[in-house]
């Protein structure tokens, strides 16, 4: 038997006191108060109710690597986008290699494969498959509801997709950036329990009035903490905290960790705060995630203090995990899946020919996946439409990655690059490469790049070349996860010495193609209405 002390914080009764917690066979079996305690603060393990472990670029068993020094033990996974990818073969990738390391990684079903027909991914997941995967012990719930306009206008396979989900008493994660309203309440009614897509506190109040809970997101790109922290204190029992999308250098800094110390700071009750980041999640989606509680899971944290909320320890199922920056558990290797058509581009390829001087432009918004719109008169030379780097308006592409095709070509402010290109194969939601650059010899480097790798992130300044290889999906690595921030960090600098102020120009880059966020998007078939749901001539 094991026994660890110190200062209980029980996330259920809502208590702190000292004590000894008694494990055996991976199990609390016992918890008693105690005074003979050393100066330390046990919490229960901290849970990320809504992340994509692929946007990390790190196959689960790296990612956990760098959670559990955080204080991680278990995350609500949707790999959708492996499944954009690689299909089901995909799904069971992540589960097979999440399998291999402690920490506990919940998988759902995706539910939006592809996430419209208004892009070119590489697999199609209908209601038959999203039936099997649920149909599945290790698949715990239906992932986020991309489709909403398919849900307010009842489309069959949408529905069908819902109802086979309920029907295994299995929840429905939400996705539905801006729904307020009788609209709100429609896609709620529709038997879908969470939304971690809300951008103003009116809509997330709208939606939990509807009956939703509401996860709090920030994330490397999209993070609403500021404008949604204040809902802990009004529906404290109807908040999560996610990051959604994580990328490495931050998962270095931080994970959960970083939101509960915030939060604290912010003023607000630390009982509240695991509420959203472990009590909630573990028992809406029926996680075997331990609450420090009896008879539980021995999946618990040490830290210092709960203000810095710096992990000394790690553990989970009873084992010590991570201890004093090392983490306890040995690599593994794993196979490599990928559907990749290299092929090489010439700069004439990145050509828009057309005299129509005057184009939509998207307006990127750093922090948000949201992006504006606005009408702008671009040079013309010869027929074929210019960036115009001195007022940041640069040009954006989209390349299908699954068979040689033409770019879908467009334009694209406020990423700041004065000379030079940056590219990613992570384009949400379907992983075609997106480029953004100031001219198209640079725009064809930059996407070259990661052609040859057959997925990556790459970065091209002058005669400078640099790329991050994604050999998984062509959206991960197998490397460490440091070597994997140190590269990524390493393409920022680039990006930056470019000109670029944005907090994460690769992270943003890739949500440019999420036709499913409005409101102006790219995909490979061309510029596209996120609010119409239609193209925009270009």
């Amino acid at each position: 038997m094991k026994t660890v002390k110190g200062i209980i914080i029980d996330p259920v009764k809502r208590k702190q006191y000292k004590g000894v917690i008694s494990i055996e066979d991976g199990n609390i079996v016992q918890i008693e108060k105690s005074d003979d305690v050393p100066e330390q603060y046990i919490l229960p393990g901290l849970v990320d109710s809504h992340i994509h472990i692929e946007s990390s670029m790190l196959i689960p068993s790296e990612f956990a690597k760098l959670a559990v020094r955080h204080g991680t033990v278990a995350t609500v996974s949707d790999p959708h986008e492996i499944a954009n990818v690689c299909g089901k073969e995909g799904v069971e990738f992540m589960i097979e290699n999440g399998n291999k390391v402690p920490l506990k990684f919940y998988f759902g079903a995706p539910s939006c494969v592809p996430a419209t027909t208004f892009e070119t991914a590489g697999a199609v997941l209908d209601v038959d498959d999203v039936k099997e995967l649920l149909e599945r012990d290790d698949i715990l719930y239906l992932a986020e509801m991309m489709n909403w306009p398919g849900v307010l206008f009842d489309d069959p396979d949408v529905i069908a997709k819902i109802e086979a989900a309920k029907k295994l008493g299995k929840p429905v994660d939400g996705h539905a950036p801006g729904l307020k309203g009788e609209k709100a309440t429609k896609y709620a009614s529709a038997g879908i329990s969470t939304d971690h897509e809300s951008f103003t506190l009116e809509e997330a109040i709208d939606k939990l009035e509807a009956g939703m809970l509401i996860a709090i997101r920030e994330g490397s790109a999209a993070k609403n903490y500021d404008t949604l922290i204040s809902l802990l204190g009004l529906y404290p029992d109807k908040i999560m905290f996610c990051s959604d999308d994580k990328h490495p250098d931050d998962l270095i800094r931080g994970h959960m960790n970083e939101i509960v110390a915030r939060t604290l700071e912010n003023g607000y009750d630390l009982f509240d705060a695991l509420h959203a980041c472990s009590v909630l999640p573990v028992r809406h989606y029926g996680l075997n995630v331990g609450l420090l509680q009896t008879g539980d899971p021995a999946d618990f944290i040490i830290v210092d203090s709960p203000e810095s909320m710096v992990v000394r320890e790690t553990w989970i199922d009873g084992k010590l995990v991570y201890k004093n920056e090392k983490v306890l558990f040995p690599d593994i290797t794993s196979k490599r899946i990928n559907q990749f058509t290299p092929y090489e581009l010439e700069a004439d390829d990145f050509h828009l020919h057309s005299h129509k001087s005057t184009q939509e432009v998207i307006i990127a918004n750093d922090g948000e996946l949201i992006t504006g719109r606005e009408s702008m008169k671009l040079p013309v030379q010869n027929g074929v439409v210019l960036s115009d780097p001195d007022r940041d308006i640069l040009k954006i592409a989209v390349v299908n990655r699954y068979k040689k095709a033409k770019p879908a070509v467009g334009f694209i402010k406020n990423f700041g690059l004065k000379n030079g290109a940056i590219a990613s194969s992570v384009g949400h939601d379907s992983h075609n490469i997106i480029v953004i650059g100031s001219d198209d010899h640079k725009i064809a480097r930059a996407v070259n790049l990661i052609m040859n790798e057959k997925g990556g992130i790459s970065a091209v300044l002058g005669h400078q070349e640099d790329v991050l290889g994604l050999p998984i999906g062509g959206i991960m690595s197998d490397d460490p996860g440091e070597k994997v921030a140190a590269g990524y960090e390493r393409l920022n600098k680039i990006a930056v010495e470019m000109g670029s102020t944005l907090k994460a120009p690769f992270m943003l880059i890739s949500f440019m193609a999420l036709l499913v966020i409005p409101a102006l998007k790219m995909s490979d078939l061309g510029l596209f209405d996120g609010e119409k749901f239609e193209f925009v001539e270009v």
